[in-house]
């Protein structure tokens, strides 16, 4: 088979055309002749580059998380604080998000999708796990520095945050209205670090 010209391109082509039929069709119902069609290229060129619709798919998803982690690494590397640094990642993840909207369709879909609706054998939970991890462990050096109390644990504290994220992320995707931008990354940080309940007066 002959080697396709200029192959970045070629695969970034044919990545493009893959999230648009997968986010808006989905995996099932979208043929490798969609993806090739709307690329304006080969079958031979999907096929040298993922070797079937199952392994574009897989790309996608492995682009999704590796995206995910870069973002947590790079906020992180900017300060030294927890609040900072949760701050920081909340922020980069939503401005991340906006411009992503089909590939995180696709990421979190994945996690929920039926037999069939997905490739059989697809990884992401390592990826899922990792970037869990690497948000416990800052919970985890911030208990240690006395930033954080240690009347909860680190893995409990970690599924705190993660979920509120999350459940900002999910609004994001589905309400078109949800725009969480750096001030809605301010206040929750501050509603996960203090808390929404009234604080004693003392004396």
């Amino acid at each position: 088979m002959a080697k396709p010209v200029n192959n970045s391109e070629t695969r970034r082509q044919l990545l493009r055309a893959a999230l648009k039929h997968f986010a808006n069709s989905g995996y099932a119902a979208t043929s490798v002749q969609h993806i090739v069609d709307d690329a304006k290229l080969s079958k031979p060129a999907l096929y040298y580059h993922f070797k079937d619709k199952a392994g574009l798919f897989q790309a996608l998803v492995h682009e999704a998380h590796e995206e995910r982690y870069r973002l947590l690494c790079e906020a992180a590397a900017q300060s030294q604080d927890i609040r900072s640094q949760l701050e920081g990642i909340l922020t980069m993840l939503f401005d991340y998000f906006r411009k992503n909207r089909e590939l995180m369709r696709i990421s979190f879909a994945t996690m929920f999708a039926a037999p069939g609706e997905v490739p059989e054998g697809l990884c992401y939970a390592d990826k899922c796990e990792r970037n869990f991890e690497f948000v416990h462990s800052l919970i985890r050096r911030a208990q240690k520095n006395g930033e954080l109390e240690k009347r909860f644990d680190s893995r409990e504290m970690a599924f705190g945050f993660y979920g509120l994220v999350n459940s900002y992320l999910v609004s994001h995707l589905v309400m078109r209205d949800c725009k969480p931008d750096k001030k809605t990354a301010r206040r929750i940080v501050d509603l996960f670090l203090t808390g929404a309940g009234a604080k004693k007066k003392q004396g």
